[in-house]
């Protein structure tokens, strides 16, 4: 069952279920699903509709730093909570040893040596860790490696 399929079904067993704050966050992320589709003129893989999330996740916690920051308990909450809802739909993180591997895997493959092979290993790396780790911590840790 492909992402988009997924929350559709999500939508309608929450809204079975009478949980409204769930359905709204659920129709927020189809509904950016929506218009990346007619944005493109076509459907959306599973792949970017994971990086969709991803990226709808990572606002959220920006805007709930923001807003704990602004003494808005209520509304950090609420970010919180979308972070939740919407983070079952990503794929399983990865641990820091599965990183390290893939990392190690990827400067093996790509036979990186310094810093200016970087571009090749994130290019390696970013289909496979897409979604399931911060991309910024994957290039402090492709750095360190290259050093």
């Amino acid at each position: 069952m492909s992402v988009r399929d997924h929350l559709s079904e999500a939508v309608k067993a929450s809204l079975k279920a009478g949980d409204k704050r769930r359905v709204g966050a659920l129709r927020l992320a189809l509904a950016e699903i929506q218009r990346q589709e007619v944005d493109q003129r076509g459907s959306l893989p599973d792949e970017g509709a994971v990086q969709l999330l991803s990226k709808m996740v990572k606002q959220r916690c920006d805007s709930a730093a923001q807003f704990e920051q602004a003494e808005r308990a209520d509304l950090a909450e609420q970010e919180r909570y979308e972070i939740a809802v919407l983070s079952a739909f990503l794929p399983r993180p990865l641990d820091a040893g599965e990183l390290a591997a893939l990392v190690d895997e990827a400067l093996a493959t790509t036979a990186a040596q310094d810093m200016s092979s970087m571009g090749a290993v994130m290019n390696w790396l970013r289909p496979r860790v897409q979604g399931r780790a911060d991309m910024s911590a994957v290039s402090r840790l492709v750095r360190t490696r290259l050093k």
